[in-house]
């Protein structure tokens, strides 16, 4: 989300931006919403025209344009008598024009620059001793403790050099009240310190006497984001851009509303934010993040396109245009911008992470892992300290034994789960119900239910490992003690729909379609939006078609596809159940198409469209899907079966044989909840048959003379 943000002491202070340290090496980029309230002029007091003022002020100006010069030479020359006439001539404009924040922000960048940053502060604290009340030194001495936070090297004595710098603010604003430059640093401070009520209340402070203030705005709606308040957000600015055409402020409107799941009116947000100010990028980035999270993949896609030509040296860029060609399935144009992205980021961990995603939409599962496996040694390679080490690595496990899955490579999928565990216990926890689920899948039921005893041996209390193992027992015929489990986990809440649904699906294992029921409609009429209903639609449709209850299956496919017509698994459960029928083999066929839009390699789907073509009376194209079907899950029972009975109708019973003896080897493979009797006693005959026939075509030739 856009909204995430890495704060550190300068971003949050908004040093980095400060025209005031533009200059200076090293500083940190600049969060794009924080700007320093300075003048952009060496007074803040109105324009030269008074006559009591005009000689004060351009003497200010003459000696503030002797500093700068001096300045420039120090920084040409590192000649330390240029940095005293730079400090001595900006001491002078400072006297004239105390009230001036960019001559006091000068100063203290000099003396910062000189490395009198130490005499500079015990200058001003004498001046403090003799005289409390004198707030221009306050305003000096609180820039050089601004101007020492911002600097990357200060290490851990930045807190109390923030202490310092909030000792100095909260004076000038107890002194002078109407200094809301000051009262900005001070909450600025505060939140630096992550004394969020107190920067609150300055904030609230400020805009109690002027409620039109931007940057107090600003700053007030970004800690609110921060504390997770973005209700709260939204209708301080909802209130302030009602009557203010602030594309800054109509740019975080679309941060708060992101915040809130509100994506629509975000994007009404980032598109006026960006008709407002062109030229402003972040307007432009938050509309295609927004566009990109709504699914409108078009419209993302010329906004981003639009970004690569004006910022063509952005990886990000063209990370975002990859997604968003990988969700409209044109898989090598996806390719393409992640290449460029790699250029422009070499060993980026986003980058590397989506080529592998991409590679694994492709079906290149050898690639995907090679990917994968590179960007875990690199972040393995890293100091053990860094703080996004052990996160990387744990998104990269996750996924690259989820990877080894898929290609059947159970045993490296275990071990590299093994090593997510090692990470903590949090990825301890996840590692063990994947662990599960990758015995589970290859078939080793009694592995995977000791891991799963295991698991609730270390951690009774977890809900997940819990519902994991009860699906396992569920699996093993023990729906009773599996019910059991899951039953102690309901709260009388709209928390219990996950817990619903897994009771349901622990009784459609176990073939009590009546509890199996009982149990979805239990989830179903718990509160929530539509989408949320989508699995349960999904499972009650599963449990009719089992039952042969097929005008009541298509009822509930038809409510997901209603919510979601790209729900993949609903598109292909709803085709294969027409096309096995026999009936409308055109809309099965379509349903189908649409399910390997979504997943072009899944062998599921593809069977699912073979066995259509073959009902259609097309064996060839029936035979050449079956076989791509069976290149991806060659353990499939049910593939191996329709292949075989592809090859019969093609006139090639040896082939046909060999497909269904396979399909009976996978099925005497099956878990106990997945054998289905009939289809293998189906088999069983066709094998049988085939044999009978090939042996009195044997019998028939001995016996020619």
């Amino acid at each position: 989300m856009k909204i995430q943000r890495i704060v550190s002491f300068a971003i949050i202070l908004g040093l980095a931006s400060a025209p005031v340290f533009a200059q200076t090496p090293g500083n940190p980029p600049a969060e794009k919403k924080i700007q320093t309230p300075a003048a952009q002029s060496p007074s803040s007091e109105a324009a030269p025209g008074n006559s009591e003022t005009d000689s004060p002020r351009a003497d200010a100006y003459y000696n503030y344009t002797m500093g700068h010069i001096y300045e420039q030479q120090y920084e040409a020359s590192s000649n330390p008598d240029y940095a005293t006439k730079a400090i001595e001539a900006y001491k002078k404009a400072y006297a004239l024009d105390p009230k001036s924040p960019v001559i006091g922000e000068r100063l203290a960048e000099m003396y910062w620059k000189a490395q009198r940053t130490k005499e500079a502060e015990n200058e001003a604290r004498d001046i403090l001793r003799r005289d409390p009340n004198d707030v221009p030194t306050r305003r000096l001495l609180g820039r050089i403790y601004l101007r020492s936070l911002g600097d990357v090297n200060a290490g851990s004595g930045q807190s109390e050099t923030a202490n310092k710098a909030i000792e100095q603010f909260r004076e000038i604003y107890r002194l002078d009240p109407t200094d809301t430059e000051s009262a900005l640093w001070l909450a600025r401070l505060y939140r630096l310190k992550n004394e969020h009520d107190k920067s609150e209340q300055v904030l609230r402070s400020i805009l109690k006497t002027d409620p039109d203030n931007e940057q107090a705005v600003e700053q007030l709606t970004q800690l609110l984001m921060d504390e997770g308040k973005s209700d709260e957000a939204v209708a301080l600015l909802e209130g302030i851009t009602q009557h203010s055409s602030s594309p800054v402020l109509l740019d975080l409107l679309g941060d708060a509303y992101t915040q809130a799941h509100d994506l629509p009116k975000a994007e009404t947000a980032y598109r006026k934010a960006a008709e407002l100010d062109p030229s402003e990028l972040s307007h432009q980035r938050g509309l295609g993040q927004t566009l990109l999270s709504e699914e409108k993949y078009s419209e993302a896609l010329k906004v981003y396109q639009k970004l690569s030509e004006l910022t063509p040296d952005d990886s990000d860029v063209y990370l975002r245009i990859a997604q968003i060609y990988r969700e409209l399935h044109q898989l090598d144009k996806a390719e393409e911008n992640l290449v460029k992205a790699r250029q422009y980021a070499p060993g980026s961990l986003e980058v590397m992470y989506n080529e592998g995603m991409l590679y694994e939409s492709q079906g290149r599962y050898e690639d995907a892992i090679r990917v994968l496996t590179d960007a875990v040694t690199g972040i393995k390679g890293q100091p053990a300290t860094l703080p996004s080490r052990k996160r990387s690595l744990s998104i990269l496990y996750q996924q690259l034994g989820q990877l080894y899955r898929e290609d059947q490579n159970y045993q490296a999928a275990i071990y590299t789960f093994e090593e997510l565990g090692h990470l903590g216990d949090e990825e301890d926890r996840r590692a063990r119900m994947m662990i599960m689920d990758t015995y589970r899948t290859a078939k080793d039921l009694p592995k995977a239910l000791e891991t799963g005893k295991e698991a609730m041996a270390k951690y009774p209390a977890d809900s997940g490992i819990r519902s994991s193992y009860a699906l396992l027992l569920g699996e093993n015929g023990q729906s009773d003690e599996a019910v059991k489990l899951l039953r102690a986990q309901l709260h009388g809440d709209s928390s219990d729909r996950d817990t619903y649904l897994n009771i349901a699906q622990v009784y459609e294992r176990g073939r009590h379609y009546k509890e199996a029921e009982e149990s979805a409609h239990a989830a179903e009429a718990l509160p929530g939006q539509p989408r949320d209903n989508e699995m349960i639609w999904f499972l009650l449709g599963a449990i009719y078609e089992r039952q042969k209850l097929y005008d009541k299956a298509e009822e509930e496919f038809k409510k997901v596809l209603a919510v979601n017509p790209k729900n993949a698994p609903v598109l292909n459960y709803y085709g294969y159940m027409l096309g096995d029928l026999g009936i409308r083999l055109n809309e099965a066929q379509s349903l189908v198409e649409r399910a390997l839009q979504e997943e072009p390699y899944n062998g599921g789907y593809l069977d699912s469209l073979g066995w259509i073509y073959f009902k259609e009376n097309r064996p060839v194209d029936a035979e050449a899907t079956l076989r791509k079907a069976v290149a991806r899950e060659s353990h499939d029972p049910t593939i191996h079966a329709h292949l075989g009975d592809v090859y019969a109708k093609l006139g090639r019973p040896d082939l046909a044989a060999a497909e269904w003896e396979k399909s009976l080897a996978e099925w005497h493979r099956s878990l106990p909840a997945d054998l289905e009797s009939d289809k293998v006693a189906e088999v069983e005959k066709k094998l049988s048959q085939s044999k009978h026939r090939v042996a009195q075509k044997s019998t028939s030739s001995d016996a020619k003379p």
